[in-house]
């Protein structure tokens, strides 16, 4: 088994990398578990208290569940990965139930951050992006998915997001084995990635 972690602030492009390789490889090849799905579980605190949750600091994730599974995960066992409402700023009910496969991908703003986790990964990829496209991406997603205003997304940014990206993301890139430069447009270097999972993997191209 082979476990990746892709990391990269938020609106970086790392959901287009994580397509491009599970297409690059067999059906049924990858798991994807997403650490948004591993926010802590806010249930029996008030609206007041979650509203005031910072999703962009590392104690906003419950690791020891996310390490708990991916070891689950590499030792041969299914897991149910918990899913995450941004709208009521907690867990919901359902599960994801997430058989093992030949390739584990973890993907997230801080997939990189904690050393426990980075230390059961085959492979580390940075996926970096100008800030400036980035606030354009998340104006675009939180005002369409998550009801927010231009006004709450910019406000967000300038105090929460971008503070958070420079003292706890863009510092993960050092433990990257990999970076990719512009995001998910990087077609040269996403292929790139790509042909060594396949090798890695041992699979034909």
């Amino acid at each position: 088994m082979t476990i990746i972690g892709i990391a990269g602030g938020t609106g970086s492009g790392k959901t287009t990398v994580v397509k491009k390789i599970v297409e690059a490889l067999p059906p049924n090849y990858v798991a994807v578990v997403p650490q948004d799905s591993y926010y802590n579980d806010t249930t029996g605190m008030s609206d007041e208290e979650r509203k005031a949750i910072n999703f962009d600091h590392p104690d906003a994730f419950d690791w020891k569940l996310l390490i708990k599974h991916i070891g689950e995960l590499r030792d041969g066992k299914s897991i149910e990965q918990p899913t995450y409402s941004y709208l009521l700023s907690n867990r919901l009910p359902e599960t994801v139930h997430v058989e093992p496969h030949p390739v584990i991908i973890v993907e997230g703003i801080m997939a990189l951050v904690n050393r426990r986790l980075r230390e059961m990964m085959d492979l580390k990829i940075y996926v970096d992006c100008d800030d400036d496209i980035r606030l354009i991406r998340n104006i675009q997603r939180d005002t369409i998915d998550r009801g927010r205003t231009v006004t709450m997304v910019m406000d967000r940014y300038m105090k929460v997001l971008k503070p958070m990206h420079e003292q706890f993301i863009e510092p993960s890139k050092r433990y990257a084995n990999v970076i990719i430069p512009e995001g998910g447009h990087n077609k040269q270097g996403i292929d790139l990635v790509c042909k060594y999972i396949e090798r890695l993997c041992g699979v034909e191209g």
